[in-house]
């Protein structure tokens, strides 16, 4: 949220992209975290599928914000 929030602030297209993109990959590194935390028996195997199934549904809500943002053409507030 905090990337997003950054790169949204940054007023341009290009630069609130590559915020996206450090979102969207920190939404895979949760999920790759969320199997060290099923393997070491923190959380059951639901709560993974859960957590899992949310990080996944967010990289890919960012990943098609960020292809409409490409093909948009918006260049953001400070090319204006």
């Amino acid at each position: 949220m905090s990337n997003i929030a950054e790169g949204f602030d940054r007023n341009g297209t290009g630069e609130f992209i590559q915020f996206l993109s450090v979102a969207k990959a920190s939404a895979a590194e949760v999920a790759s975290q969320l199997y060290v935390a099923l393997d070491q028996k923190y959380i059951t195997k639901e709560e993974f599928e859960r957590l899992c199934s949310l990080a996944t549904e967010a990289g890919r809500k960012i990943g098609a914000l960020m292809r409409y943002l490409r093909k948009s053409g918006i260049r953001g507030a400070k090319f204006r």
